[in-house]
């Protein structure tokens, strides 16, 4: 450890580990991702979103005031507020569980018993390590095990597990193993292919890298399966 170091402890699946300042900053710069579940503390629901809109609205009044920023300005005054509003109401709302989309199931009548994808997901999310924008598209697929599930659910569950701080590993180990246990199967797979916007806009700075991540289970780890989903999700499909 360097000299002066500060040490911080983390909780990560129940265990405890003593992090440096320069191996925090090494987390956040390479992208790590510390836990499969999102970091939450027990309290997280302790008070309501009107009451968390009101305090970040105050402590973000101060970050603009500390930047030096003139919020008597008509353009600046409302910013505040609009922020925290923002970020309990819309990009940040795939926290609250409340928010999760109730999935109902039907029986598989038509016995379409091969794999069925959902390609091109939208999603908008955030880097967890800097709060700026991660944007991509996700391909989700299953294969029945007697119940199928309606096409936008599968759109409003990765909008769910997006709206959210995130690292994109965690984001599709998440949608990947949900979508298993409300299927009751583990015939599931998802890949998402997203741009970073902390890679882009800071840091070294490059706009034309993607990062490409894939969940495989049941079946879709299989080379066939795999392969035949992998020929899909390539297939144009443009209208």
């Amino acid at each position: 450890m360097k000299q002066n170091e500060t040490m911080l402890n983390i909780h990560t699946n129940n265990d405890t580990i003593e992090l440096s300042n320069t191996m925090i900053d090494e987390i956040g710069d390479n992208h790590i991702s510390t836990s499969e579940d999102t970091p939450m503390r027990a309290d997280a629901f302790a008070i309501s979103d009107a009451e968390k809109e009101a305090q970040i609205e105050t402590h973000f009044r101060s970050i603009m005031e500390i930047m030096g920023l003139d919020l008597t300005d008509d353009s600046l005054q409302g910013t505040p507020k609009r922020v925290a509003k923002m970020y309990i109401q819309e990009i940040f709302s795939g926290l609250n569980p409340a928010n999760k989309p109730s999935v109902a199931l039907f029986d598989n009548k038509y016995k379409y018993n091969e794999m069925l994808i959902e390609k091109n997901i939208s999603f908008y999310s955030n880097c967890e390590h800097h709060f700026v924008p991660i944007i991509g598209k996700a391909h989700v697929a299953y294969i029945s095990n007697g119940k199928v599930i309606g096409l936008s659910k599968l759109n409003r569950l990765v909008q769910y597990f997006a709206k959210r701080p995130q690292v994109q590993e965690r984001l599709t180990v998440q949608i990947g193993k949900e979508l298993q246990k409300i299927m009751e199967t583990d015939d599931i797979a998802v890949i998402i292919d997203a741009k970073h916007l902390c890679v882009a806009s800071r840091g070294v700075e490059d706009d034309t890298s993607s990062t490409v991540t894939a969940f495989y289970g049941g079946k879709f780890a299989e080379g066939k399966t795999k392969e035949e989903f992998l020929r899909l999700v390539e297939l144009k499909t443009e209208f």
